[in-house]
């Protein structure tokens, strides 16, 4: 079912207000006990994946085959899909690492250095993540509920990985605190820039397009960031059984629905 664009705005806004939340447990929790994120990181790559596959992919090349015929809207859906894995791998390219290393947590300028460096990357590295919610959440409720889920997940490590350093550096709770909530602000912004870019096109072809370009980013997503990430914080089995559990609820809640 399609929902209203205010409930897809404020699925947008939600995910990216889970970095403040990641802010807060900066303060609270040292990174060597986030052990406990890897099964939530891994369940996280486990919807981005199944829905991708499953949902984005699939509605993607109906819509093009729809306006293109078989093959030719096939082969647009499949070559926008990797067009997506490639536009988000040259994002990547272009940023800072956004990972927190061990070996940097020490002198105070390079945390600061680092943190602030965190905050613009996870910034524009957001912005499409935000379109991607919108979108999906402009078409389907309860389809946009789980990419909102699954992004806000991931979004709270991230939120630590920005004010964990500043915080260090700093001692300022409150600056740490809104660096990490305005990097996840970018996700509303790229949904409402998006939109008013892309509202005299919202049809026909541009549903497709779009889609099968934001299936590409997610699975880049999930496989660049999330899995290594989830791995880096807790072992391999929890990990993968994260991913297992985040297929199997969004399998279900796709039959479901």
């Amino acid at each position: 079912m399609e929902t209203s664009l205010f409930t897809a705005f404020g699925l947008s806004f939600l995910a990216g207000a889970a970095t403040a939340v990641g802010g807060a447990l900066a303060f609270v929790i040292k990174r060597e006990n986030l052990s406990v994120l890897s099964l939530g990181l891994g369940f996280s790559a486990g919807v981005m994946l199944y829905v991708s596959f499953m949902e984005i992919l699939p509605q993607a090349t109906q819509s093009l085959e729809g306006l293109y015929g078989t093959p030719a809207g096939a082969w647009a859906a499949t070559g926008l899909f990797f067009g997506g894995i490639v536009l988000a791998w040259l994002i990547d390219t272009m940023l800072p690492s956004h990972h927190v290393q061990e070996h940097t947590l020490d002198p105070s300028d390079k945390l600061k250095h680092l943190g602030l460096f965190t905050a613009l990357a996870l910034a524009i590295h957001n912005f499409p993540e935000g379109l991607a919610t919108f979108m999906a959440s402009l078409q389907n409720a309860a389809l946009g509920v789980s990419i909102a889920v699954a992004v806000a997940i991931h979004n709270i490590p991230e939120g630590v990985a920005v004010a964990l350093p500043i915080y260090h550096a700093t001692g300022n709770r409150a600056k740490a605190f809104w660096y990490s909530a305005g990097s996840g602000m970018a996700e509303p912004i790229g949904a409402v820039v998006g939109f008013f870019l892309l509202r005299s096109f919202l049809q026909g072809a541009v549903f497709g397009v779009l889609f099968a370009l934001i299936a590409g980013i997610m699975v880049y997503i999930a496989l660049d960031e999330l899995l290594p990430t989830a791995h880096e914080y807790g072992d391999g089995h929890r990990v993968i059984w994260g991913v297992v559990g985040g297929m199997m609820v969004m399998a279900v809640s796709l039959l479901w629905l």
